[in-house]
């Protein structure tokens, strides 16, 4: 931890919450980021500090709608909830008890509501009093990279069945029973933190993690009214990526060892340009999809267009390229303008041959 301190500088490391941890699973493959990401680096001011700053962050507006549209589905005792439960999970409404872990007995810590969130859950799992249970506000914790995060999910319900089930309430609406796909995929990943972060929980206390299902409830705004709606979403997918790269967070050594003993991203001791070029000095994967989930985003899609990176045209025809790493050698080996090295002959050909489709189109 004491590299990772240094690569930091002399402030504490950012907490990471859900959304911060879900964004990890976006890009596996990026160097970069998993070593930002490791040592705490605030990759927002980052990100400012060498010139490229990320339009991150909600709008106070749709602040205030989240906010609006969560109280709705909790009113009168969860009595929307319930009802979205009873139709999508089956749940009975005779069966449920509600249970407040916003504080307890007037004490909000993190460590007291993490306790009592345990405490609870246990209770519940074991078929105590505690069966049959809505838990609202509870507080999980997750270690990410040596660090413990605090993780607040929206409700976490549990099933008559024996299943536990987090539910996800978002204020994008679903019109015609459809929704942005992307804002699905967001939550998503966002859900499978609190599932992952729930099944981590379920093994510390001895419990089988397996009851934590992998069917998360997410609630929704029907049409363009505020009447609550809910679905399940499969996040098994989700969860692996989630894993592998919070595994691949504390095995960074590998990362590490390929740079000098002072390599630092300290904003307070270096110039713009000193730091830029730290930041450019480890490998990065930029892809289109980074710019909504990451705060570097603007300067590695500066560096790809500057390297002429095929990076810029997104992950599948990256891939399809065969390992080609710029745009200029894609089109000078489909215009034969650049001779093909060995390895580079069946992709050469196949440029050619869509070169050629593409030149009798347009004639």
């Amino acid at each position: 931890m004491n590299r990772l301190d240094t690569l930091r500088g002399p402030v504490a490391p950012l907490d990471h919450n859900a959304r911060t941890i879900a964004a990890l699973a976006v890009n596996p493959g990026c160097d970069r980021r998993a070593l930002l990401d490791a040592a705490g680096v605030d990759k927002q001011k980052t990100a400012a500090y060498v010139g490229h700053p990320a339009p991150f962050g909600q709008s106070p507006f749709a602040i205030t709608r989240a906010a609006s549209f969560d109280a709705l589905v909790k009113a009168n005792g969860c009595a929307h909830l319930l009802r979205l439960l009873r139709e999508t999970l089956g749940l009975s409404i005779s069966e449920a008890a509600y249970a407040d872990i916003s504080d307890v007995g007037g004490n909000d810590s993190h460590q007291m509501r993490h306790t009592r969130t345990r405490a609870l859950l246990k209770r519940a799992a074991a078929g105590g009093d505690g069966s049959c249970t809505l838990f609202d506000h509870p507080l999980l914790k997750l270690t990410v990279a040596g660090h413990e995060v605090y993780l607040e999910p929206s409700i976490i319900a549990f099933q008559i069945e024996g299943r536990f089930h987090v539910v996800e309430i978002k204020s994008f609406a679903v019109v015609d029973d459809q929704a942005d796909a992307g804002q699905v995929a967001a939550a998503a990943r966002q859900s499978a933190v609190y599932v992952h972060a729930l099944r981590e929980l379920f093994a510390a206390e001895g419990l089988d993690p397996e009851r934590v299902s992998h069917d998360v409830v997410l609630v929704c705004p029907k049409d363009f009214a505020n009447h609550p709606t809910a679905t399940l979403l499969d996040v098994r997918q989700q969860l692996a990526a989630l894993r592998r790269q919070l595994s691949r967070l504390t095995r960074i050594d590998r990362i590490l060892e390929e740079l000098p003993a002072d390599f630092t991203f300290d904003l307070e001791t270096q110039s713009p340009d000193e730091v830029g070029k730290a930041v450019g000095s480890v490998g990065a994967r930029f892809a289109p999809e980074c710019l909504s989930s990451c705060e570097m985003a603007l300067f590695c899609r500066a560096e790809a267009r500057g390297d002429g990176s095929t990076d810029l045209l997104g992950r599948t025809a990256r891939d399809a390229l065969g390992g080609l790493e710029s745009i200029p050698a894609v089109l000078g080996l489909a215009d034969e303008s650049r001779p093909p090295s060995p390895e580079q002959l069946e992709i050469a050909e196949q440029l050619r041959y869509v070169r050629r489709l593409y030149t009798e189109a347009i004639a």
